[in-house]
């Protein structure tokens, strides 16, 4: 392999990310443009993305959050246990929920039912020229297609997130009171005793920030894809991935800002 050829590989990857970002931003750019000015979009399709996004994800978040809910509680018993601390293990369940584990999983779960949902979608429209068609008749793509799934997934994912950390916490009450015999008086106590507001506000922050990232992944990469089912597929892979580490890398910057 020749030197060009050996800098080109390497420079190939930050550049593709560059690009990959850039046109992100374009597309967040354009669809708060179109937002910002009437005709507003649909709201029929707006009612549609809130249902896909929210009603329909509650039986994955409910799984979700109430294992996770149930695994903290007992490797929190584990763990406490060396030191005589078990009343504590509300108090670990309730602020990993809240803070962390309840946007981020709620998140990941929700790219990857509805991220991909979009992405594929946009995708088909795309290549079978439905998008065009849109745009020879007059209509906005971005004003119909992009703007109620970026809202909906804004919007609804801080509440499936606060039904995530409901559902953990009542799942982690399960396993210390039923399975580890702690007091449940206790352990409601202890939940909420150093559960803050700012510990909620970071949380939904969160939510909202997720819930937009995926909502603009998934539309950019459906919304670009060009091709046939192959790119489509691909396109889909590419979403439901940058996402996953979109929302990793957006919870660290979100947590040291807010908190530190």
């Amino acid at each position: 392999m020749s030197v060009a050829a050996g800098a080109a590989r390497i420079g190939g990857g930050p550049l593709a990310f560059a690009r990959e970002l850039g046109a992100g931003a374009l597309l967040l750019g354009e669809a708060l443009s179109a937002l910002a000015r009437p005709p507003f979009c649909s709201g029929r399709e707006l009612l549609r993305q809130c249902l896909e996004v929210g009603v329909r994800s509650i039986p994955v978040v409910l799984v979700t959050g109430g294992f996770t809910g149930m695994v903290l509680a007992y490797q929190s018993a584990i763990a406490f246990a060396r030191f005589g601390a078990e009343d504590l293990i509300g108090t670990v369940v309730a602020l990993s929920m809240v803070r962390e584990l309840g946007p981020v999983l709620t998140g990941a779960m929700v790219a990857g039912r509805v991220g991909s949902a979009m992405a594929a979608e946009l995708g088909t429209m795309r290549v079978t020229e439905q998008i065009d068609a849109l745009r020879t008749l007059g209509a906005d793509p971005l004003r119909h297609l992009v703007v109620p799934r970026l809202l909906a997934a804004t919007g609804m994912l801080p509440a499936l997130v606060l039904f995530a950390d409901v559902i953990g916490i009542l799942g982690g009450g399960f396993v210390a009171v039923q399975v580890l015999g702690a007091n449940p008086h206790v352990y409601e106590a202890r939940s909420l005793q150093y559960l803050e507001r700012a510990d909620l506000h970071v949380g939904l922050l969160k939510a909202a920030v997720f819930g937009a990232t995926l909502a603009l992944v998934s539309c950019h990469h459906g919304y670009r894809v060009s091709g046939g089912a192959r790119e489509v597929g691909q396109a889909v892979t590419r979403a439901v991935v940058v996402s996953f580490a979109l929302i990793l890398a957006l919870d660290y910057l979100l947590t040291a800002w807010y908190f530190g």
